[in-house]
């Protein structure tokens, strides 16, 4: 079975660097799957989860809240605004952030605050999403 190298890096550090049978990302315009030997691709990443799937083992699962996903033939290199691993991910504290989230976009009435709830909501919904469907797979 052929393989890809991954790099998953944020402003924290590296978060992942191995191989990969296929990576499965949140691009700005949809989902994405990346095989060895891809086209190259340069992307906006959008908040979600990030699968990465190891030769001859599981998944393994990230959560990005954004960022920047590039493609070469043997590399997927991914500059994540933030990023955690799956196992970091918190179901209540992701709850938590969603209401906090949509309470602010209520109670915004400038323009800019506006904007800025959304963007929020959007990132605690995407990070609650991801942390249940890891659940799912843990229970």
């Amino acid at each position: 079975m052929s393989s890809i190298q991954v790099d998953i890096v944020s402003a924290e550090g590296e978060i992942f660097s191995g191989e990969a049978a296929m990576v499965i990302a949140p691009a700005k315009m949809g989902e994405v799957g990346i095989t060895p030997g891809h086209a190259p691709l340069l992307t906006e990443l959008r908040p979600g989860e990030l699968r990465v799937q190891v030769p001859d083992s599981d998944e393994l699962y990230f959560y990005v809240t954004g960022g920047i996903l590039e493609v070469q033939p043997h590399l997927v290199t991914v500059l994540a605004d933030s990023a955690l691993r799956g196992e970091q991910l918190n179901e209540d504290a992701a709850l938590k952030a969603r209401e906090q989230a949509e309470q602010a976009l209520a109670g915004a009435t400038k323009k800019v605050d506006l904007e800025h709830a959304r963007l929020q909501l959007v990132e605690a919904a995407a990070r609650y999403q991801a942390a249940q469907k890891l659940k799912g797979r843990k229970g």
